[in-house]
């Protein structure tokens, strides 16, 4: 019935709001979910590889050639078959180009076969260069392995992924046989090769055929046991050639079962849902096998296969007679890139010709294209096997859906008014396109097919006239013509079916299953539903007859007493629906014959018709729509189109055309009609069609016996486990089994014959004799069970519903009693036969083995009583000889041991003397060493105690710092406060050396005047000495008798009197000037003190601060802006401190001057004669930086202030002058000689000329650090100036710190500095001075070689170590800067390098333009160039550091935290992102750290290879990911041998992020996965993630011994002509002694 009814369906539904018409075809134009796999996973893939089903090709196998060096039984005829010529193949380039073409647009494998591929002599070229395409994750090959060992080593350079190896016995002679050569222990070799060249696994096909290899099954299987092989079995399949015998065909179930039976641990594996083949595991076995189910089991729906063929030809489908489309011959036209894609593309779906359903107009008339929980590609597949099962060829097949696709090309055929009246024409091109197409599926004549939709033939008995249709009938005859074909078709399909399912037309019995619709009542009810509750109305009735009214004949044949049932007889509304004439139908069928009824007058006569009708009426304000009282409810029905869907006719044009098809199946569906059928158009009636197939099937029912089988929907949302009532409900009252319930309840449900009812219950009737009547007995035991109401019949006894059941339990309780008494007495009876056989047995037993046990002991006996006679006689002899020698040893030890004792008390007491010392020694050395290990060790236990104590503060400041942000804010106000007052106080910093400078100026001037003075004053009083001793000598010289006559010379006296007056009035001037001096310095010193106040309470704030910036300040260029903050207030204070030293000096020096001046005035009165001037001689000398100037001849004339001044002046611009050369040098002179920078030997060689490290004040090291510092700041940006700086920084260090060594005072002070700062940043100022402090106190290293500490070490001034601190800071800025601009440049390449490139999304064909082949290469070879990149930056920056000669450990230092900070960024990326934690991702960061470790390995300094441990992390975590065989790992073998140097958070991190992006295999165990889980859990800081170390990972110590390799000669060095042509620079020239 179903069948009918699915016949009649298209028919009567029309094409104007249904899609049920033409659903096979749907099947060709949908979407397939279940080929997609995933939608975002394939949105890379181009559309040129989705087929019409939805399927995504990213799969493609390439035939390198035809020619095979083996000759196959069952793929190839022994006469061999033709091969194409060479020029015809594909060359090497084509082959390139075609597999960029589909990777660049998806394709994602590639396997190269055959033919066999090996043979073709540039196989590793072509896999060198496919590997090498950007995109491509694997590249396979399938091969007969014959000479894969020769090549293999290098295929897998070339970048070959994985092996399939044909081999199908296991047996060398029958391999001969087969392959009609020899050959078998070559490919086992190859196998053997494959698995030791490290591919898992290696895949061998084995194809199975009966009679030659399927009892070797199991031994394949044995193969996988101890070796990584994937044996696939491939069931037995025609090839293209050959002579196929379906004999030889072993299915899938058969070799499983063989499997099974032998391995019986075997089981399924889940699989990837484009995998072909079944996959299994066996318990113990390395191996997995596989079968291909080619034949018995489709594997269509999930395929995602291409084949590229040796001579160019493309095809979709790896099997089948699909069309081949030739690539070779565009490809050597000169085609473009977007022309292929276009034929690829064409090719997906060219069959027939189909697009999206959304575009036919008969399956786009409700917007429903997919209905959910229905896989459309897969209902195709299964009709395609369906039909292969019932015999339709695939002719036949390809015919039916070219016949379907026509049909849906003709809907989309659309007419417009002709030129004449009432003409009509095809609208526009798109028209004439489905025209044409379908012209081509159904192989007619386009014109006469566009004839026959636009025109009608009337046959008159004059002739034929040929009458033109207007559009809207051209429209209506369309679709004619496609429900004609489409009947035919289903007709063809129907007949086709029955006649393959076998039935026989001379059979006198049938059985045989009807499927009905039930009934139907949607929004919109038209003829189908009228059809279909017609025919449920006719099978409630013959359900009604058959149940009700054949149940109550019963009960009336058998003469009981029933009371009749009532029951709703439908008999009514099969006569308002097909009774002739009045019904509905007969009505219909009227009104069809009229050509001027529409449906609005059908309707009305319907009305009139059955107005007082009961089971009919008439909704309100309808004018269509009517209402029958169906047995199962109201169902209202829509007149529309019932007019045309009543009509049934076939067109005389249709006919003719379709009948002159060339296609021969088309042609069969239109056979000739006779003559007189074929000269009109004959009209027909679906709905009389339909009620007389409708009386042909239950004529068939009445002749049957029926049963029945209710199926019932529980639910209208079509899910499991649902179930409403009320659908339930509704469907049991319409479906009259409720009634039928209830006449069951009301009857007797249960009725037996009485032999049968006496055979089941006889046993209850112990009491009834045998022989009595049957009748009698069933009473009887009716009424021995207390049954009430039952009735006895005259062959049957009837039960009221429930009566059986109690009969069963009571049977049941009869037989249950009865056999637990035969099992006891049977259980009994075994039992006690058991036991008397055991216990005979067991006396016979006992007695054999006492006898035994008895003879064993009486020779036991025997034995003993003779060993203990010969132990008797043994033991006396030995013990004889043994006294003897005895005897005779006593007396000789006696002897030596007499003697001996003598010797050794002798010794005694001399040792005993001698160890009583060593003993007071030792003791006294034990307990000074157990004294000083108890220090250390306390020492050591102190700090860890600290630093525990410290670390739980530090952690409960971290959960402080997070908790609040108003301390942050706090921090930045005192930090911009302490900025300000740090530059305050570096203002008053250049003020104070400003007047330090004017007054250092003002003292000399000073000086120089004093020292005229006291030279004046000298030369007076030698004068004055010189007259007296004259004078004397003339008195004493004289004559006596002359009177001595005084003569006083007032003139010299006058003229010292004025001299001295002049001199005190200069005095007065000076004494002037010094008090404001001093008032200025007492100025000075308020306004510092208080400076020093503000800076002492911002200091206070910043201590107050102290533990929120420990919190929050992790930066180590805040620490290092932070420490040069401390550096500028120590300077400061250290000036502040020297000043009032120097005030008191000067003080002290006016104190002499002013003394001097007194002792002249009292020394004035006692001249007496007049001095002449004399020549005075004076040697100068400016100790001022250490300048030496040539003594100079003072004249006889007193020299006057303003000639010292003038001098004073020269000296500080020629040494102004000397400070500008020098910084010239040291800016422009950059070269270096022997790898010592000339600049810095420059600088330093002169500065050690000038003494200048021995001075207390001087200007020159802070006009070196400031040209130093500007140099930096202007070259932040340029590695080659900062590499440069810092050799040459880092070499003046060295330089320094070989040469200087600090006072007592100055490391006092800076120890108790040192002692009073207990701040963050007094500890970072404590560990810098503590630093240069050791370094100024060494003794034991110079520096240079060659010189020793008394003459080498010079004794340095403050100034000196400020200069040096500064050298250090900038050592390390320099050195900061250089790494953070390398982690700068390299940071972004580490992003792009932490995941493999995807490809590229793939772009329609209008946006590909011509160029874009030109581009293929460079894409494809992008993947590691990010890694080169780094390199490059590594080895440009190598470069520069090795061109300026930067030491070697600073170079080391550098790259080892360059590469701890790619360790870091790649780990931590690593495991924050999960799509970096796949296989395929492993193996590309895998790539790329072999790029660096080649990278490390090649340089040529020593410094650039150590790093390489410094990715310790990355390389183990790579190596995890690349793990294979996870799942078999335990946790100490993850912890101790692949990754011991990552943490239990770090490896569970990994392992539960990880996924098998390329085999599909599972990570980690989880019990593995639960043991890391408690292990993190109980950690005490869970943390997995690395932290950056920007920290200066070296000191000043470690730049000094970094020159201790080569030796730095102060000799040999050529200055530059700038200091050539200076005199004051000749010192450079000196050898120093080396």
């Amino acid at each position: 019935m179903r069948r009918c009814l699915s016949k009649l369906t298209p028919r009567q539904m029309g094409f104007t709001n249904s899609t049920s018409f033409l659903a096979g075809s749907k099947n060709i134009t949908t979407t397939s979910n279940a080929a997609q796999v995933d939608q975002t996973k394939h949105s890379s893939v181009s559309d040129m590889l989705v087929d019409s089903f939805g399927r995504f090709h990213t799969y493609l196998r390439i035939s390198l050639t035809e020619r095979c060096n083996l000759r196959c039984q069952y793929c190839m005829p022994s006469e061999g078959v033709e091969l194409t010529p060479k020029p015809q193949l594909l060359s090497q380039s084509e082959i390139v180009r075609l597999a960029g073409l589909f990777v660049s647009s998806g394709v994602n494998k590639i396997r190269l076969t055959g033919g066999e591929p090996t043979v073709r002599k540039d196989i590793e070229d072509i896999c060198m260069q496919l590997s090498s395409l950007k995109g491509l994750k694997n590249l396979a090959i399938t091969t007969n392995g014959i000479t894969l060992a020769r090549k293999l080593p290098k295929l897998k350079e070339c970048g070959l992924d994985s092996i399939n190896i044909s081999l199908d016995t296991l047996v060398p002679a029958k391999f001969e046989f087969l392959t009609r050569r020899k050959g078998h222990e070559r490919v086992m070799q190859s196998i053997d090769s494959a698995i030791a060249l490290g591919y898992n696994p290696v895949k061998v096909n084995c194809v199975v055929m009966r009679g030659l290899n399927d009892e070797e099954i199991c031994d394949f299987v044995e193969l996988t046991r101890d070796k990584p092989i994937n044996v696939r079995f491939i069931e037995f399949m025609p090839f293209d050639g050959n002579v196929w015998n379906v004999k030889k065909l072993v299915s899938y179930a058969e070799m499983m079962d063989k499997v099974v039976k032998r391995f019986p641990s075997i089981k399924r594996v889940q699989d990837h849902p484009t995998e072909t083949a079944k996959n299994f595991t066996i318990d113990g076995h390395c191996g997995s096998v596989s079968f291909i189910t080619s034949m018995t089991e489709h594997f269509c729906s999930g395929c995602n296969r291409l084949r590229l063929l040796a001579d160019g030809n493309f095809k979709v489908c790896l099997f089948g007679p699909s069309e081949v489309v030739s690539l070779r011959d565009p490809i050597r036209s000169g085609a473009d890139d977007e022309t292929l894609r276009e034929i690829i593309g064409a090719a997906e779906v060219k069959k027939f010709k189909l697009g999206d359903p959304r575009t036919f107009h008969y399956l786009n008339q409700t917007n429903c294209y997919e209905v959910s929980n229905v896989d459309d590609a897969r209902e195709y597949l299964e009709t395609r096997n369906a039909m292969d099962i019932v015999g339709i060829g695939q002719e036949s097949q390809d015919a039916i859906f070219r016949v379907v696709a026509a049909i849906l090309h003709l809907g989309n055929v659309n007419f417009i008014k002709g030129e004449d009246a009432d003409s009509s024409k095809l609208r526009d091109d798109k028209s004439s396109y489905h025209l044409q197409t379908a012209a081509e599926l159904l192989m007619c004549n386009e014109k006469m097919l566009e004839d026959s939709l636009c025109k009608r033939v009337i046959v008159t008995p004059d002739g034929n006239i040929t009458k033109p249709l207007d559009p809207e009938s051209a429209a209506l005859n369309r679709d004619a013509l496609a429900k004609t074909v489409y009947s035919r078709l289903f007709d063809w399909i129907v007949d086709k079916i029955n006649s393959s399912i076998g039935q026989d037309p001379n059979a006198t019995s049938l059985i045989g299953v009807l499927d009905i619709y039930g009934f139907e009542s949607f929004k919109i009810n038209s003829f189908e539903q009228l059809c279909i509750n017609l025919t449920n109305e006719k099978l409630q009735q013959h359900f009604n007859q058959h149940v009700f009214k054949m149940e109550q004949e019963e009960y009336t044949r058998e003469e009981i007493d029933w009371s009749y049932v009532e029951f709703v007889d439908n008999q009514d509304v099969l006569d308002l629906i097909e009774k002739k004439p009045g019904g509905i139908i007969a009505l219909l069928d009227e009104a069809c014959m009229f050509p001027k009824s529409t449906h609005e007058t059908f309707a009305q006569k319907m009305y009139q018709t059955y107005k007082g009708h009961k089971r009919f009426s008439k909704p309100k304000l309808a004018r269509t729509a009517f209402t029958v009282n169906h047995y199962a409810g109201d169902v209202t029905y829509s007149a529309e189109f019932f007019l045309d869907k009543n009509k049934d006719y076939v067109v005389a044009e249709h006919q003719a055309l379709l009948d002159a098809s060339k296609c021969s199946f088309v042609a069969k569906l239109f056979p000739p009609l006779p003559e007189d059928a074929s000269k009109q158009s004959k009209f027909s009636s679906i709905g009389t069609r339909f009620k007389q197939q409708l009386q042909a099937l239950m004529e068939t029912l009445n002749t049957t016996e029926p049963h029945y089988i209710r199926c019932v929907k529980p639910n209208t949302v079509l899910k499991p486990s649902i179930f409403e009532n009320d659908t339930v409900l509704n469907q049991l009252r319409c479906g009259g089994v409720l009634e039928a319930i209830r006449i069951s309840c009301a009857g007797y449900p249960t009725k037996r014959a009485f032999d049968e009812f006496l055979d089941r219950f006889v046993m209850l009737a112990t009491h009834v004799p045998e022989g009595s009547d049957e009748k009698a007995a069933c009473a009887s035991i009716c009424d021995k069970m207390g049954l009430k109401g039952y009735q006895i019949g005259k062959t049957k006894i009837f039960l009221r519903a429930g009566q059986m059941a109690e009969l069963d339990a009571r049977r049941t309780e009869v037989l249950a009693g009865a056999t637990r008494l035969i099992q006891r007495q049977i259980r009994t009876y075994l039992t006690r036969k058991e036991f008397l056989g055991q216990k005979k047995a067991t006396i016979f037993v006992q007695k054999l083995l006492r006898a035994q046990l008895a003879r064993k002991l009486y020779q036991n006996m025997r034995r003993e009583a003779a060993s203990i006679c010969i132990q008797k006689n043994t033991r006396a002899h030995r013990a004889r000889i043994c006294y003897t020698n005895l005897q005779a040893s006593a007396t000789v030890i006696q002897t030596g041991l007499r003697a001996m004792d003598a010797r050794n008390k002798h010794r005694h007491r001399r040792r005993t003397k001698a160890a009583i010392i060593v003993q007071r020694e030792w003791r006294r050395h034990q307990a000074h060493e157990a004294y000083n290990q108890y220090r250390k060790s306390t020492l050591a236990l102190q700090c860890l105690w600290r630093a525990k104590v410290a670390r739980k503060e530090l952690k409960k400041l971290k959960l402080a710092a997070r908790e609040t942000g108003a301390l942050k804010e706090a921090k930045d106000k005192l930090e911009k406060r302490v900025e300000e007052l740090t530059w305050r106080l570096e203002l008053e910093k250049h003020q104070k050396v400003d007047l330090e400078e004017a007054k250092a100026q003002e003292i000399a001037n000073l000086q120089n005047a004093f020292t005229d003075l006291q030279e004046k004053l000298d030369e007076a009083h030698a004068a004055i000495i010189q007259e007296k001793e004259a004078a004397k000598l003339a008195i004493e010289q004289a004559p006596p008798v002359i009177k001595e006559v005084p003569v006083v010379d007032n003139t010299q006296l006058e003229l010292l009197t004025s001299q001295n007056n002049e001199l005190e009035v200069e005095v007065d001037k000076l004494k002037g000037k010094l008090e404001e001096f001093e008032a200025v310095c007492s100025e000075l010193e308020r306004y510092n003190k208080a400076s020093l106040t503000e800076a002492e309470d911002a200091k206070a704030k910043a201590i107050q601060l102290q533990e929120v910036i420990e919190r929050l300040q992790t930066n180590q260029s805040n620490l290092e802006s932070e420490n040069q903050v401390l550096r500028q207030q120590a300077l400061t204070a250290s000036t502040s401190a020297v000043e009032p030293e120097e005030l008191n000096s000067l003080k002290d020096r006016i104190a002499i001057l002013e003394s001097e001046n007194e002792t002249l005035r009292r020394q004035a009165p006692a001249v007496e004669n007049t001095v002449p001037n004399e020549a005075v001689f004076e040697s100068a000398k400016d100790l001022e930086n250490g300048h030496q100037t040539e003594e100079i001849q003072a004249t006889k004339e007193p020299r006057t202030p303003v000639t010292v001044l003038a001098k004073q002046s020269s000296l500080t611009d020629r040494q102004k002058e000397s400070h500008d050369v020098l910084l010239t040098c040291l800016t422009d002179e950059r070269r270096f000689d022997n790898g010592r920078s000339v600049a810095a030997w420059i600088i330093y060689k002169t500065l050690l000329q000038w003494r200048s490290f021995e001075l207390e004040k001087t200007n020159i090291f802070d006009t070196v650090v400031h040209k130093i510092r500007s140099s930096i700041e202007k070259s932040q940006d340029d590695t080659r100036e900062l590499t440069y700086w810092l050799t040459t920084s880092s070499t003046l260090l060295y330089l320094l710190q070989s040469t200087l060594k600090f006072s007592n005072t100055n490391n006092s002070a800076s120890r108790r500095n040192r002692s009073s700062q207990t701040t963050l940043f007094g500890r970072l100022v404590q560990g810098m001075q503590s630093s240069s402090v050791g370094l100024e106190t060494s003794s034991g290293y110079s520096g240079m070689v060659g010189i020793s500490n008394d003459q080498a070490m010079v004794e340095a001034k403050y100034p000196a170590l400020l200069f040096k601190q500064h050298l250090a800071a900038y050592v390390e800025k320099t050195y900061g800067m250089i790494r953070d601009s390398l982690k700068k440049e390299i940071n972004p390449l580490l992003n792009l390098c932490i995941h493999a490139p995807r490809p590229m999304r793939a772009r329609t064909l209008r946006d590909v333009t011509k160029g874009s082949h030109l581009n293929t290469t460079a894409k494809q070879q992008a993947s590691y160039v990010q890694w080169k990149n780094i390199t490059e930056k590594l080895e440009h920056t190598l470069t520069l550091m090795a061109e300026n000669h930067v030491p070697s450990m600073i170079t080391r230092k550098l790259f080892h935290q360059v590469f701890s900070y790619i360790n870091v960024q790649l780990f931590n990326s690593l495991l924050l992102r999960r799509e970096c934690c796949s296989f395929s991702n492993g193996e590309y960061l895998k790539m790329g750290l072999h790029e660096l470790e080649q990278w490390c390995l090649k340089t040529e300094d020593e410094a650039a290879r150590s790093p390489w441990d410094e990715l310790q992390h990355i390389r183990q975590a790579v190596k995890f990911l690349v793990l294979h065989q996870k799942t078999q790992k335990s946790l100490d073998e993850i912890t101790k041998e692949i990754c011991p140097v990552l943490s239990i958070p770090q490896v569970y991190r990994i392992g539960t992020m990880f996924w098998d992006d390329k085999y599909g295999t599972q990570g980690l165990s989880p019990e593995v996965i639960k043991l890391m889980a408690e292990d993190s859990i109980n950690m005490t800081y869970p943390s997995f993630l690395l932290d950056v170390n920007s920290s200066i990972p070296f000191s000043v110590e470690d730049v000094s011994q970094s020159f201790q390799g080569g030796t730095i000669s102060l000799s040999n060095v050529d200055p530059p002509p700038l200091l050539r042509q200076r005199s004051d620079f000749h010192f450079l020239f000196q050898t120093l002694p080396e």
